[in-house]
C-alpha cells in the first residue's frame, strides 16, 4: 500500500482533518523562506495533537546543528527531511532516522544519490525549480526515475487528486507527498482535497493489488 504524507501543516485544525483522513504522515516546515513555516513553538503546539500512529516529519533546507537539536528537543520529531545540500553524515548525525530530498532534472543520477544516502529511510523526489528548495507545485517527468533504486522512493512534486493515481501507477512509489496540491491557500489546507487525494491514492492501491 502506498503511504501518504500531506506537508506543510501550519494549522490544528488542519493536522485533525489530516490524520482523520487516514494520511499517514503530516510534514512541519522549518524553513524561513516557506509560506508554510512553523516556529519552534508553533511546532511545540501542534504536536500535542498528533494522534498515535501518524508519523510527524521534520523538513529542513541547510540548517545549523543547533537548530535541528533546538527542534528535537522541543518537537518529537520522527523522521528528519533534508531538502538542502546537506552530506549524509550531516544528516545522521541527530540519531533519527531521515528523508533526503533530490530535485529531479535530466542529468541527475539518481542511482548515484541512492548509492551516496545509503542510511535514509528514502529518497524524496520533487522537481528541480531553480531558485527554490520544494513546494512549487511543479512536477517533473517520473520517466526519470530508474527502476528498481537501492532505496525508497517518496515521490513530490506537484501531485493532487487529479494526477496522482497516474504518478501511482507509474512510478510505484513507497510514499506520495502532498503540499500545495491539497491547499486553500499557501499554508491552509483543504479538507476536502485532502480527502479526495487520499481516496484517489487508496482506489489505485486496491486496482494494482
Amino acid at each position: 500500500m502506498t503511504r501518504i504524507k500531506i506537508c506543510g501543516i501550519t494549522r490544528e485544525q488542519d493536522l485533525r482533518a489530516v490524520a482523520n483522513s487516514g494520511a499517514d504522515a503530516i510534514g512541519l516546515v522549518f524553513y524561513e523562506k516557506s509560506p508554510r513555516h512553523v516556529s519552534v513553538q508553533q511546532a511545540g503546539e501542534l504536536m500535542r495533537h498528533v494522534p498515535p500512529f501518524v508519523t510527524v516529519v521534520g523538513l529542513f533546507v541547510n540548517p545549523t546543528v543547533d537548530y535541528v537539536h533546538q527542534l528535537l528537543a522541543t518537537a518529537s520529531l520522527d523522521v528528519l527531511q533534508f531538502h538542502g545540500e546537506e552530506s549524509p553524515e550531516f544528516c545522521q548525525q541527530f540519531g533519527k532516522p531521515y528523508l533526503k530530498a533530490i530535485r529531479v532534472k535530466a542529468g541527475v543520477d539518481l542511482v548515484e544519490c541512492a548509492a551516496r544516502y545509503a542510511g535514509a529511510q528514502g529518497l524524496l523526489l520533487d522537481a528541480f525549480v531553480e531558485g527554490t528548495q520544494g513546494g512549487t507545485g511543479e512536477s517533473f517527468d517520473w520517466a526519470l526515475i530508474p527502476q528498481n533504486l537501492s532505496l525508497p522512493v517518496i515521490l513530490s512534486g506537484g501531485l493532487h487528486a487529479g494526477n496522482v493515481a497516474e504518478a501511482v501507477k507509474q512510478v510505484r512509489p513507497y510514499a506520495v507527498d502532498v503540499s500545495s496540491g491539497v491547499e486553500a491557500s499557501k499554508g491552509i489546507k483543504d479538507a476536502a482535497k485532502v480527502a479526495a487525494f487520499i481516496k484517489e491514492v487508496k482506489q489505485i492501491d486496491v486496482q494494482l493489488s
